[in-house]
């Protein structure tokens, strides 16, 4: 696999002085149409080993291209910070915007491969590493991005004689670390390592192109040359493409669904509401002050019809939690910045620290529900989101974080008893709008888009859980009851 990058790539100096000033005019004139245009983002990834060339190549492009555009960053070990999240976290949110370009010295591929060479994880661990970062790059494609991937390589024999060279140079000498010459000694299992990932990673969307990184000439001109064409064949492409996809879910042909089949007369009285609110909130608040909680993070997610109860249920939750350790993220129509990004960034970027409490109120879910009847996004779109969304949710699950999800239902009927009251009290108009009554109109369509949501994102670890909410007490005290329940079973394990 790196034959072609030990053949000893060579280009002198009068022909890199000569190519170097209408490359570096063609990538500004590039990436200026890039920033003007913002239909996609650049991430430009660069691995390889060390002596190989990454710093200096970073620091070329931003030399010779506008670094008003570009967002560099050196993913090196992760901060306490980050070690608090899911590994992709400290990833997704340096995602360059539609316009940019985002190049990451160290990238997605850096641990898992770290690790692997010293024998700290297995063959299955680096596969699942893998398969990871393909499904985050075929999402990230999907979305539009152009990813541009590098590998620098260097033989045994050019790695030794360059971390020579450059620890013999006064100028250079601090590049070279007892950890480089660490990981020269394994070169062997380097290569073996490496060559798997490349492998299995060079994907007709996010390919890697190999360079051998020796000569800085050959090195600089051809990832100069790659970058440019990568950017130009997207900024020319005028074909609009469709992507393929299989026939949506169909309703069930005798009518009947999870949402007919819930029981919406589930009621509780009163006095008995008053006292298990405060069994269950005393018991919530005392899980959350214990010891054990602090490993654990908790993420509730609200979704359901208009004027279900989920604000007022979320409120009997926090009402037993201390306001320092939980955070409510209300999800409205995306913002500029958020449409510049993928649509799963805006939720990446509000992952709590361990020991804390996050509650969405709606969520990522948007994307198979209101997007998907509205006609806000491309069937392909929302079909594709199933498996992204799953992909996710698993990532939050497999790092100690509990998902919790609530699908809060009520019958059209009583939707238009508490829109009629809504309208009524003058302290809750503001929750009436007329976007409810338009999508009032479209409840078959909303309740079949929620049906399929719940068939294909209910998921051993991370289930839904239906909540019959036509009497308001009976849904709070269910929701109270499972936020217990899953936060002692997580203490538990």
């Amino acid at each position: 696999m790196f034959e072609s990058a030990e053949l000893d790539h060579k280009i002198d100096k009068a022909t890199y002085d000569e190519e170097v000033p209408k490359l570096r005019e063609a990538l500004l004139e590039a990436q200026m149409d890039l920033a003007k245009q913002s239909k996609f983002p650049v991430i430009i990834l660069i691995g390889g080993l060390d002596g190989a060339g990454r710093g200096e190549t970073v620091n070329l492009l931003n030399e010779w291209m506008d670094p008003r555009f570009i967002q560099t960053h050196g993913m090196g070990e992760p901060s306490d910070e980050e070690l608090d999240r899911p590994m992709m976290w400290r990833f997704w949110r340096e995602l360059p915007p539609k316009g940019k370009i985002g190049v990451f010295l160290g990238s997605w591929y850096t641990w898992p491969i770290l690790n692997r060479v010293a024998g700290l994880t297995e063959d299955g661990d680096l596969d699942q590493s893998m398969e990871r970062a393909k499904r985050l790059e075929k999402m990230l494609t999907d979305e539009g991005a152009l990813i541009i991937k590098f590998w620098m390589h260097l033989s045994k024999k050019k790695q030794e004689k360059r971390l020579q060279l450059l620890e013999e140079n006064p100028k250079t000498r601090w590049r070279v670390t007892h950890r480089d010459w660490k990981h020269f000694k394994k070169y062997d299992k380097f290569r073996v390592v490496h060559e798997k990932v490349i492998r299995y990673t060079s994907t007709a969307e996010a390919p890697w192109t190999i360079v051998e990184g020796y000569d800085p000439h050959y090195r600089s001109l051809t990832v100069g040359k790659v970058i440019l064409e990568a950017i130009r064949n997207r900024l020319d492409d005028t074909e609009i493409k469709t992507a393929e996809v299989q026939a949506p879910p169909l309703p069930s042909i005798d009518h009947l669904n999870i949402l007919k089949n819930l029981d919406l007369t589930q009621s509780i009285e009163k006095k008995q509401f008053k006292s298990e609110l405060e069994k269950y909130q005393g018991k919530l608040a005392l899980l959350t002050r214990e010891a054990k909680f602090k490993e654990l993070t908790v993420i509730a997610v609200f979704e359901g019809n208009d004027a279900a109860g989920k604000g007022s249920s979320i409120r009997r939750i926090t009402s037993a939690l201390d306001a320092r350790r939980y955070n409510i993220i209300p999800v409205a129509a995306p913002t500029e910045e958020e449409r510049a990004q993928p649509y799963l960034w805006r939720f990446w970027r509000h992952i709590p620290r361990r020991g804390r409490v996050t509650i969405f109120d709606r969520s990522w879910y948007g994307r198979v529900l209101v997007e998907r009847v509205e006609g806000f996004c491309s069937k392909a779109d929302w079909m594709r989101a199933y498996n992204e969304i799953n992909d996710f949710e698993a990532q939050l699950v497999r790092h100690k974080i509990v998902v919790i999800k609530f699908w809060l239902a009520i019958s059209k009927d009583e939707q238009l008893v508490r829109f009629n009251e809504r309208e009524k009290i003058s302290f809750k108009r503001f929750k009436i709008t007329d976007e409810d009554w338009r999508n009032r109109e479209k409840w078959e369509d909303y309740e079949q888009a929620v049906c399929d949501m719940v068939d294909r994102t209910s998921t051993d670890c991370s289930p839904w859980t239906l909540v019959e909410a036509n009497d308001k007490n009976f849904a709070r005290i269910k929701i109270l009851k499972t936020l217990c329940r899953e936060i002692e079973v997580a203490m538990e394990k």
